[in-house]
């Protein structure tokens, strides 16, 4: 039900709070939270009091305002990506130990790959996935894994509506990076989001041979190794595969 002047819903003005936090902020005052949700000061000021009372948000000394434990905890136990990092998490270890460079799992949300877990360790390179942060499908080399195995009408119209801001990718070369990364089975991007790096990752696929997620490794250039490489994020995918299916 709208009930405000701009016509949206106290659904609409919840969903703007509690997503104005930016990443890597933990804590905003009031009337900073106010600014980035786009709501007037005494509006945010009633609905951050209304979830506080509900533990989806926390208050503090000086009008600061920060996510709360419990909407932390009602995400985590019924989310859909639980059994995906659950199933994967043994087998991102090993080949983070194999490799000794991060590890990453995503999942397609829109034309976004979404990123659920990733493993990294110290003198590791730069690694620009981070656990609940996006990027576009065509800069991702998890994005065009995933976005190469779905359904044809999918892609279509991702294609469809793609443009690149940036103007480094033409409709025409996506078309041929996901035709690729379909025929070979796995994604490859060299240096797109950091020139020093290497981003590879194979698909996660259900029975229908769909991607249900994808599995990636972002390792430097020097000591980028296809034949060693491919074949054991493939046979981790196949692994993370059969316990979601057995789940």
């Amino acid at each position: 039900m709208a009930n405000s002047v701009s016509g949206d819903s106290v659904v609409d003005r919840v969903v703007r709070v509690i997503s104005a936090f930016p990443e890597g902020t933990s804590s905003l005052q009031l009337s900073e939270l106010a600014g980035l949700a786009g709501l007037p000061l005494t509006t945010a000021h009633r609905l951050v009091r209304q979830l506080a009372a509900h533990g989806l948000l926390e208050t503090g000394a000086g009008g600061t305002v920060r996510l709360g434990l419990r909407l932390w905890e009602l995400v985590n136990r019924n989310s859909p990506t639980l059994a995906l990092r659950q199933a994967a998490m043994p087998f991102m270890e090993d080949i983070q130990q194999v490799l000794n460079q991060n590890v990453n799992l995503a999942v397609l949300d829109g034309w976004e790959a979404l990123f659920v877990e990733r493993l990294s360790r110290r003198g590791s390179v730069a690694n620009r996935a981070r656990v609940a942060g996006r990027m576009p499908v065509h800069i991702s080399s998890a994005g065009l894994a995933l976005m190469a195995h779905q359904d044809k009408a999918l892609q279509a119209e991702y294609l469809q509506q793609f443009s690149d801001p940036a103007e480094k990718v033409s409709a025409d070369a996506l078309r041929a990076l996901l035709s690729e990364a379909a025929h070979q089975g796995f994604a490859q991007l060299e240096g797109v989001v950091d020139p020093e790096t290497w981003g590879i990752a194979v698909p996660v696929l259900d029975r229908r041979q769909h991607a249900v997620a994808a599995l990636g490794v972002v390792v430097p250039l020097r000591e980028m190794r296809l034949q060693a490489l491919v074949p054991a994020l493939q046979t981790a995918a196949r692994g993370i595969a059969r316990q979601l299916s057995g789940a």
